[in-house]
């Protein structure tokens, strides 16, 4: 009787898992979610990270990424999670990874998982975005956020690789408001929203369509959205909490 058929390669057991949250700042903004997993694999090797493999006969670093940002977007809210195959101190696995990171994607927090109190991804409900709009008045900002907001529904179109795409981008929109720049010598409107992680996934660039569909909105100059939060959403509040508190109290 021949033997059983093996496992190619198998790899050392996951004995932890760490949920990080990182920040993209400056330049590093444009870059893709293909080129930071690239970077971010480069980064655990560098550090000595002892990241846990799949098995099989091409072995994969056990890295689960989470509601990457759009490209061109920055973030101070983006999560992974990696597993490691012997315990670690999360504060020295992030200033090694820090090190081992360019400029501009900064390791903000490790935390332990906790897989009994659910996964990272089931708690990112939604997302706060600040978007600055040069050139824009506030009032003309603040009359556009109401129309959008008085609408019970804005389609807008993204192209898609099945070609042109037309949905409703209001739904998704949990709160919406307007305020201004402290310059009153250079006008600026930012608009501070909070948008569910819905299907289809509404974006920043989404909504700025929808206020331009609804209102006439245009800014003169290329806006910059930056993700001030991401995690689970009070419905009640219009506000995105923190999907670290689990893991902490887990760890007390």
């Amino acid at each position: 009787m021949p033997p059983p058929e093996e496992v190619p390669n198998p790899q050392l057991p996951i004995v932890q898992r760490l949920r990080i949250r990182y920040a993209k700042r400056g330049r590093l903004r444009f870059t893709s979610h293909r080129d930071f997993a690239r970077a971010f694999e480069r980064a655990v090797r560098r550090a000595g990270v002892p990241i846990a493999f799949s098995s099989g006969y091409s072995p994969h670093p056990k890295i689960s990424y989470a509601g990457a940002s759009p490209t061109g977007a920055s973030s101070e809210a983006e999560y992974l999670e990696i597993a490691v195959t012997r315990r670690c101190e999360p504060a020295r696995v992030r200033d090694a990874l820090d090190a081992a990171l360019p400029d501009g994607l900064d390791l903000l927090e490790i935390v332990v998982g906790d897989p009994e109190r659910g996964s990272l991804a089931d708690r990112l409900d939604a997302s706060e975005w600040q978007i600055r709009l040069p050139g824009v008045e506030p009032a003309e900002a603040a009359a556009a956020v109401d129309a959008f907001l008085a609408a019970r529904e804005v389609e807008v179109e993204r192209m898609t690789k099945k070609g042109v795409r037309t949905f409703d981008c209001r739904a998704a929109v949990a709160s919406l408001s307007a305020t201004s720049d402290a310059d009153p010598d250079q006008p600026c409107a930012i608009l501070v929203m909070v948008v569910r992680h819905a299907t289809p996934a509404v974006r920043p660039d989404d909504v700025l369509a929808g206020l331009r569909a609804i209102a006439g909105l245009v800014p003169p100059v290329w806006p910059h959205a930056n993700r001030a939060a991401q995690g689970p959403l009070d419905e009640r509040t219009g506000t995105v909490g923190d999907p670290f508190v689990l893991d902490r109290d887990a760890s007390r």
